[in-house]
């Protein structure tokens, strides 16, 4: 490397750039605290292709022909070797089979029930100012819960009343306020204690991905038990079934998406800026959970919400995290 001087022509420069037509420096924007959640949530919601669909099938049904298969050649071999033991293996296996065959009639069950529940929302759209539908409807919904003991008394309102109502309108507000509303609190109350478990996990465990899991695994036994709430029945299938419709539902309607735009004007101030990094991201998922508690009940329930009668989320998060902020705070 040279040590010699070096000379700089500033009379051949030109003019200096201008400053005010360089370009701007894009912001640096902190990530959302719920934005892993809201692209798994697109994720879970988006439909395999039917390649997919084609491949899994295929890929599962030739699985449990090689299980099959190589169960039926251990258990004759064992039955050659070992008579009484291979015996005893061939019993277990046949008792394995039958148990199998009674959870695919459970999950059968529980979807035939999904179906159902679907049926009976779309046929509420349909009624409009037909009062003989809407008393077909009536009727229908009842026998839906013909075996609940819980609705025995709202059942019982429903049909002595439902014969002096000569409105269709009528009528259905009669269903909802009788056996629904009774529901809709206790629905409620299971979707304000898992935004209350997800917010405290989150704010106080430290682990990685913690809240991701927490929130996962809340969610879904949330929907589960608003399900069975409404009418439903578990089972892995229908619940697969179930939360992703729950999670279309939510993509479609845009209400995957929560910040401290909700947050504000629920508890008061910038709430983001007064707590932690760590509490301010347990009330966004808090809040993001009673969303997606809101979507289950919107479709788990067999009749569409009445005016005026849809939970707001605001008023859900405030009963759910107003107590957990105030304990924050203090």
């Amino acid at each position: 490397m040279s040590n010699k001087p070096v000379l700089f022509d500033l009379e051949d420069a030109g003019k200096a750039p201008d400053v005010a037509a360089a370009e701007a420096v894009p912001e640096l924007t902190e990530v959302a605290p719920n934005a892993g959640m809201q692209q798994a949530a697109r994720l879970a919601a988006r439909k395999p292709s039917r390649l997919a669909r084609w491949f899994w099938s295929v890929t599962v049904a030739l699985i449990g022909a090689v299980v099959s298969v190589a169960a039926w050649d251990f258990a004759t071999g064992l039955i050659t070797r070992v008579p009484l033991l291979g015996w005893a293996v061939t019993v277990g296996l046949a008792v394995a089979l039958v148990l199998a065959l009674m959870m695919g009639l459970r999950e059968l069950a529980a979807l035939a029930r999904l179906r159902r529940v679907d049926g009976l929302r779309h046929g509420a759209d349909g009624v409009g100012d037909d009062l003989t539908a809407a008393n077909t409807y009536a009727t229908r919904i009842d026998r839906f819960y013909a075996g609940r003991d819980d609705l025995s008394w709202g059942r019982a309102r429903l049909a002595e009343r439902r014969s002096e109502l000569m409105d269709a309108d009528a009528v259905l507000q009669l269903v909802e306020a009788e056996l629904l509303l009774p529901l809709d609190a206790v629905a409620l109350r299971e979707v304000e204690a898992a935004a209350r478990q997800v917010a405290m996990v989150t704010a106080l465990v430290p682990l990685a991905l913690a809240d991701v899991v927490t929130a996962l695994v809340s969610s879904m036994r949330m929907i589960r038990r608003v399900a069975e709430i409404y009418g439903g029945r578990g089972g892995f299938f229908s619940s697969w079934r179930l939360t992703r419709a729950v999670l279309s539902h939510l993509v479609v309607t845009g209400a995957v998406a929560v910040g401290d735009d909700l947050l504000e004007p629920v508890l008061g101030g910038t709430v983001l800026s007064k707590l932690s990094r760590r509490f301010g991201e347990g009330l966004v998922n808090g809040a993001l959970t009673a969303r997606v508690g809101i979507a289950a009940m919107e479709v788990c329930r067999p009749m569409p919400f009445g005016a005026g009668r849809k939970p707001r989320v605001r008023a859900v998060v405030q009963r759910a995290l107003t107590g957990l902020f105030s304990k924050v705070s203090s």
